[in-house]
């Protein structure tokens, strides 16, 4: 005797498993969201509440009753807080755009440009990875110092103009660019600077934003190098600024102070990723162009 198989019950439960899955699923991913946006929302709570109160707590309160914007009224007041914003604009467009023009130009010739030696030259390149950033600072310091150059702009910028992870990133997106428009370009008398300024950098934008972005993040939190080739305040960024203001602005105790100050500074970071996430997803996990 055949046995009758009730498939609208197997469809059933199967759409059952996958509603249990979907709902179990969304519960983690908004667990750890909560998880990872917690010290943000605490960051903020902390600066909108009173020296008095917030010092007052003997258990930590998850909301404020009376939420003040004083702290961030004093983090502009207490220490040159615009003059840190400005430095730190300074440094980080001056030393993105060198670092875009080195990077491109570097990645193109690496990728498009047949010359003797390239790829061992690539090779050892590509070995400088290896070597720890301790080092680096240490002979970018030594160098600086004796060129007389420390507490000034140049000193700051000239170290961070190239990143040997971003010239083989663009590098590997160039090389996805098909040959047969090289060559036709070439054919048709293009010069190489014309051909990757109106073929290549097109083509590969996805990449160039997302590096052009992330060396943006990079130099706006850059705290190790602005704090050993500066002393003068005058040339203070807003990250040693931090230190700064921790030591001669508000005080160690006054941690609702702080936290505004440290608010300010993100805000810019925050609003730059959620503008541009999408880019920098697309470019980061780009795995190939379309001929």
């Amino acid at each position: 005797m055949e046995k009758h198989v009730d498939f609208e019950k197997i469809e059933k439960s199967d759409r059952t498993k996958k509603r249990v899955l979907k709902i179990i699923t969304y519960a983690l991913l908004t667990f750890w969201a909560l998880v990872v946006l917690f010290p943000f929302y605490w960051m903020v709570l902390t600066s909108l509440k009173s020296y008095s109160a917030y010092n007052s707590e003997y258990i930590p309160q998850l909301f404020t009753a009376s939420p003040t914007l004083q702290n961030y009224a004093d983090a502009f007041t207490a220490v040159p807080l615009a003059r840190y914003f400005g430095n730190t604009v300074i440094f980080t467009l001056a030393t993105t755009a060198v670092m875009l023009v080195v990077t491109v130009l570097a990645a193109y010739a690496f990728a498009r440009l047949n010359f003797r030696g390239k790829n061992v030259a690539f090779t050892v390149f590509l070995s400088l990875m290896m070597i720890p950033n301790e080092l680096v600072v240490i002979t970018n310091f030594v160098t600086v110092t004796n060129l007389d150059m420390r507490n000034t702009f140049l000193g700051l910028i000239l170290p961070s103009v190239t990143s040997v992870f971003y010239i083989y990133l663009l590098k590997e997106n160039f090389e996805q660019v098909p040959d047969q428009l090289y060559y036709a370009a070439k054919v048709d008398g293009t010069s190489d600077l014309k051909y990757l300024w109106k073929v290549m950098i097109p083509i590969c934008r996805p990449t160039i934003i997302t590096i052009t972005i992330l060396k943006v993040i990079e130099c706006w939190n850059s705290y190790v190098w602005p704090r050993l080739i500066t002393d003068d305040e005058a040339y203070f960024l807003v990250s040693n600024g931090i230190q700064e203001i921790r030591e001669n602005g508000f005080g160690r105790e006054n941690i609702p102070a702080m936290m505004a100050a440290v608010v300010v500074i993100s805000v810019p970071l925050i609003l730059l990723f959620l503008v541009f996430h999408k880019k920098i997803m697309t470019g980061v996990s780009r795995g190939g162009t379309k001929g």
